[in-house]
């Protein structure tokens, strides 16, 4: 993305974020706003971004529901919708504005994440930022991740994810404990990268960035979410499995996650509205789940997580393979058990981060 113009809060002009951001687009060219207070409503920017003080709570819980299995995961927020433009991101649904924001107080981040963490040692939290944003997207602007990873050397009962669809690795010098930081890459069938995820690293960019972290003593994540139905998806899928173990060894993953397409129903309405060419919205069947959000039918949805897993499982990939937000009866005609049957999902997962192999 090439930023053209920023508005910054005036309470955050002296944020190691902003001052990263301005010594980066210090070649001129830009237009640079300052404003004294957050603006009442968020005007979308061409090619622009926002850099305000956040007034709620960093720390949040995934917005899972109770109808469905979540995996505990720990929201660190540290902004709002994303430079790429993947067609069905359920951001674009989420938010009531469109408008591109990176939360620059990060000493009052900083602050509320010593507390927690510094109070509550003898837990362990699996945690990320890539859940409101992409974690790396903007990270040659910002460098966000860096000054976190720099600040969680400190709480070695932290674990963070980094999600993303792009290759960024200049956070990596930062790193004291390659074990505290999983690089995490969402992936897709070769069909729906090439023709949904405008603006992102091609699938085989993304796995050579996931090999050189493996080769440096991370283990990586893989989120296939969302998962899309469509005509040859089969051998879409299958290609993009080929691929992944042509870059990674099993023991290389951490975890890896599959969700089906799913939303409210004004992400469907503005994919036909913007991605008129984006035809997936079509195809299968889709009903409304128990959390209100449009799904692919059960079967089909069963169908697709069978396919996937049981060539995971041929490739070697035995131990953390999980369902995103669905529910028991999904789990037990795919996996054969339920996560309440290993000790439920959060758990489960804190066991492969922080207890290794």
């Amino acid at each position: 993305m090439k930023i053209k113009r920023l508005v910054i809060e005036e309470e955050v002009k002296d944020s190691p974020v902003v001052s990263h951001a301005l010594d980066v687009l210090s070649s001129g060219g830009v237009e640079i706003r300052y404003v004294s207070s957050l603006p009442s409503s968020l005007v979308s920017l061409d090619n622009g971004l926002y850099l305000l003080k956040y007034r709620g709570k960093f720390f949040k819980n995934c917005p899972g529901t109770m109808f469905y299995n979540c995996c505990g995961y720990k929201i660190i927020h540290i902004g709002e919708n994303c430079p790429l433009r993947c067609s069905y991101c359920i951001l674009k649904a989420y938010f009531r504005h469109n408008s591109l924001v990176v939360w620059a107080n990060i000493w009052d981040l900083f602050e509320e994440l010593s507390r927690i963490f510094a109070s509550n040692r003898g837990i362990k939290f699996r945690c990320g930022t890539g859940e409101f944003t992409d974690s790396l997207a903007l990270e040659w602007l910002t460098s966000y991740s860096s000054y976190l990873i720099e600040f969680l050397s400190d709480h070695p009962n932290v674990c963070l994810e980094l999600k993303s669809k792009v290759v960024d690795l200049s956070w990596v010098e930062k790193v004291k404990s390659p074990g505290q930081v999983l690089p995490a890459w969402s992936v897709n069938s070769v069909d729906i990268v090439a023709t949904e995820e405008k603006g992102a690293s091609s699938l085989e960019k993304r796995l050579q960035g996931a090999r050189r972290c493996a080769e440096m003593g991370f283990r990586v994540c893989l989120h296939f979410d969302p998962v899309i139905f469509y005509p040859g998806w089969e051998k879409g899928y299958s290609r993009t499995l080929e691929m992944i173990f042509d870059y990674l060894r099993p023991p290389d993953i951490a975890y890896l996650s599959i969700g089906s397409f799913r939303g409210m129903e004004e992400l469907f309405e503005y994919i036909e509205e913007n991605w008129p060419e984006s035809n997936y919205i079509y195809w299968g069947e889709f009903i409304r789940g128990m959390d209100g959000k449009r799904r692919l039918f059960r079967p089909l949805r069963i169908e697709q997580f069978r396919f996937l897993v049981d060539r995971l499982k041929r490739w070697g990939l035995r131990r953390g393979i999980y369902f995103c937000m669905e529910s028991d009866e999904v789990w037990r005609a795919v996996m054969g058990y339920t996560p309440s049957e290993i000790g439920g999902l959060s758990s489960y997962l804190k066991e492969i981060v922080f207890g290794g192999e």
